[in-house]
């Protein structure tokens, strides 16, 4: 089955060069019952590849079951999970089968997984190993046959690190690690979401669409999107109400974008799909020096690197700094305060380029504006 057509029947939407490494991988792990974890954002679509790895599986004649583990209080979390026995606590009037025994022969999809509780983990990690558990109030040990794929928008390996997550888990958990990129990082998916949600919503609910300009299409594009796919599915079906169908503008579309701002300049390291465990190490010892290390360089950079500007540049930071030298009381944020004001004065305010002449990333120079009072 050709990629195209893989995406087609297991309606995974997108072009990028991202969604088509993630479907090669969902190819190859598909006929296998190796346990797969999904990470991104919320709303970037990790139930719609959960579904895909299951429909494209062995077991897709077996039941899928959908498990919100961060919706389950943590009271009842094992019994849901595992079962229970008739009397094994109050309000048990009966014995019931847990959401692994109702998934067997087939797979389990645990959303959030990183909300579950550590009291839980223990004997999710039993089952992941061998298949086997206890109903809550038996003694009777079960097995089952499923398959686990898990998904979570939290940074598990910092919360391994914070004692919020069992590392052992953890490491059970990504034999193989698909990471969705947030949709801001993947905008030429975009106008294809588009038009697929233009095309569902108006042939379900029979609302006309008279097109969108480029202006606005390119709108979307920008737009950073924190809601992702979910985000960008809600916004469409507005539009489409809303305006009544008609072709839609730029003005049009920047009413539905709550807070416009383009997408930001992320700092965070590239992470690949189906990576090693080395690789994986690599870069958690990578990000945890650059979270460290990320505000320092920053003030390390506005600082003294100033020389490595062009010539206009150059001459204006060494001006800064030799009246710097003429007020040796100044205090180092008084002294930033300073630089960062005559940046955003030498380019008409035009934040990118101040800092790019700055040397340091957008999202900190916005930070610094808000804390200087400079908007």
């Amino acid at each position: 089955m050709s990629p195209r057509s893989f995406q087609d029947e297991y309606g995974i939407i997108g072009e990028s060069v991202e969604i088509k490494k993630i479907v090669e991988v969902v190819e190859q792990v598909a006929p296998t019952d190796i346990t797969v974890l999904i990470t991104g954002e919320s709303g970037a679509g990790k139930e719609v590849i959960a579904k895909a790895i299951h429909g494209a599986s062995n077991r897709s004649k077996k039941p899928l079951v959908t498990v919100n583990s961060g919706a389950i209080p943590e009271g009842i979390i094992e019994s849901e999970l595992f079962g229970h026995e008739r009397g094994s606590f109050t309000g048990a009037s009966e014995q019931r089968k847990g959401y692994f025994e109702l998934a067997d022969g087939g797979t389990i999809f645990l959303d959030e997984i990183g909300e579950m509780p550590l009291s839980a983990q223990v004997k999710f990690l039993r089952i992941l190993e061998n298949g086997e558990f206890l109903r809550v109030g038996s003694s009777v040990s079960r097995k089952v046959n499923v398959r686990v794929i898990a998904a979570t928008n939290k940074d598990l390996e910092s919360e391994v690190r914070h004692n919020r997550f069992r590392a052992d888990l953890f490491f059970r958990l990504r034999s193989v690690n698909i990471t969705i990129p947030p949709l801001r990082k993947r905008p030429e998916d975009i106008p294809i979401f588009f038009q697929r949600f233009v095309e569902e919503f108006s042939e379900k609910n029979n609302v006309p669409f008279a097109g969108i300009s480029d202006e606005a299409m390119e709108l979307l594009r920008s737009y950073h999107w924190p809601g992702n796919v979910r985000e960008l599915r809600n916004v469409v079906e507005s539009m489409l109400i809303l305006e009544k169908g008609r072709y839609l503008d730029a003005a049009d579309v920047r009413k539905y974008l709550k807070e416009y701002k383009p997408a930001p300049e992320d700092r965070h390291l590239p992470v690949h799909v189906g990576r090693s465990v080395e690789q994986a190490e690599r870069e958690l010892i990578l990000r945890a020096l650059l979270d460290i290390k990320g505000n320092l360089l920053d003030l390390r950079n506005l600082i003294i690197k100033q020389a490595e500007l062009n010539a206009e540049q150059k001459e204006r930071s060494d001006a800064v700094l030799v009246d710097s030298r003429k007020t040796p009381n100044l205090s180092l944020q008084e002294m930033e305060h300073r630089m960062i004001a005559e940046a955003l004065q030498r380019f008409n305010g035009n934040r990118r380029v101040a800092a790019r002449a700055l040397n340091i990333s957008e999202r900190t120079l916005y930070r610094k504006i808000k804390e200087y009072g400079l908007e």
